[in-house]
């Protein structure tokens, strides 16, 4: 493929899942801290980011997708923060709020270009604030092409079969970005996109690619999908249908953080399937995004001319 599909900001897409703000404290590093073997971090710069299932919204958004996203905060600083970047982002975000939990934060703290440390805040959202997220899930599902959820474990999508139920009832794709060793409830999605560890969790270690092919369409059929997507880092990602198996190597590029990198995969195919690509034109996008990407530090984004000028 060497030309993006005209009609990408055509694309609607709903995103659901947990979102989280991630935090950037960057400083220099000149000492050991008298107190323990550990570097003393003098922070000159705080930068703060869309995480999560925002950070898919807001990468669909750099496609020109309209992207609409449903999830959950508190009600605090954090969740307010949240809230400023979603409108600055452009995504039209329903954010139901608990005022029992705290709102997801990831704090990393990054000395000479490199992570040091990372905090994480979370609770578990609660069960009436989740019936209510449902309850804007049905409303919305008619309105889009493409529903992604994006499970990041932290307790937000306790009702995704039923989502995966209504939108396919729907006539609309769902694709899921799976967490945890528990894919009975991804049943009846499109496709899920584990990541390496991630499948190996689930499906046991395979000892050769006939294997890894048997232990995925295993998996696949098993769940009704009619898809299954492995991101395989510097091994590429490998697309397993009923009838055939596609693969496409990694990029040959310099990986400097791969945090986030699987939300840009999802959401690039995502906006490619909703554009009417194919899916091997999909995942050929989808790697070269992922290519890009893991060149830059933190949660990034990909641009349409980026992407455009990479293919």
């Amino acid at each position: 493929m060497r030309v993006l599909p005209a009609r990408l900001d055509a694309v609607r897409l709903l995103v659901v899942g947990d979102v989280m703000l991630d935090r950037y404290w960057f400083g220099d590093v000149n000492r050991i801290s008298p107190e323990a073997p550990v570097p003393v971090v003098k922070v000159e710069r705080i930068e703060e980011r869309l995480g999560g299932a925002a950070n898919v919204a807001r990468n669909a958004v750099a496609l020109g997708a309209g992207t609409a996203l449903l999830s959950v905060v508190g009600d605090d600083e954090a969740g307010r923060s949240l809230r400023t970047l979603l409108a600055q982002g452009g995504i039209d975000a329903v954010l139901q709020v608990d005022g029992e939990i705290d709102t997801t934060v990831k704090l990393r703290v990054i000395g000479r270009q490199q992570q040091l440390l990372r905090i994480d805040f979370e609770t578990t959202p609660s069960h009436e604030i989740l019936r209510a997220k449902l309850q804007d899930f049905e409303r919305r599902v008619g309105e889009c092409d493409v529903v992604v959820l994006s499970d990041y474990g932290k307790g937000g999508l306790t009702h995704i079969s039923e989502m995966i139920r209504l939108a396919r009832a729907a006539g609309k794709p769902v694709l899921v970005d799976p967490k945890g060793d528990d894919y009975d409830k991804y049943a009846g999605a499109t496709i899920i996109t584990p990541n390496r560890s991630e499948l190996r969790a689930v499906t046991g270690r395979w000892s050769s690619e006939d294997d890894l092919s048997a232990r995925a369409q295993k998996l696949r059929s098993r769940l009704g999908l009619e898809a299954l997507l492995v991101t395989r880092s510097e091994e590429g990602m490998t697309l397993f249908r009923a009838d055939s198996t596609y693969h496409q190597p990694a990029l040959a590029r310099e990986v400097f953080d791969v945090s986030g990198a699987g939300d840009t995969v999802i959401a690039t195919l995502a906006v490619m399937l909703g554009a009417g690509a194919g899916w091997e034109e999909a995942i050929q996008v989808a790697n070269v995004a992922a290519g890009i990407v893991v060149g830059k530090l933190g949660t990034a984004v990909v641009s349409v001319e980026e992407l455009q000028a990479a293919l």
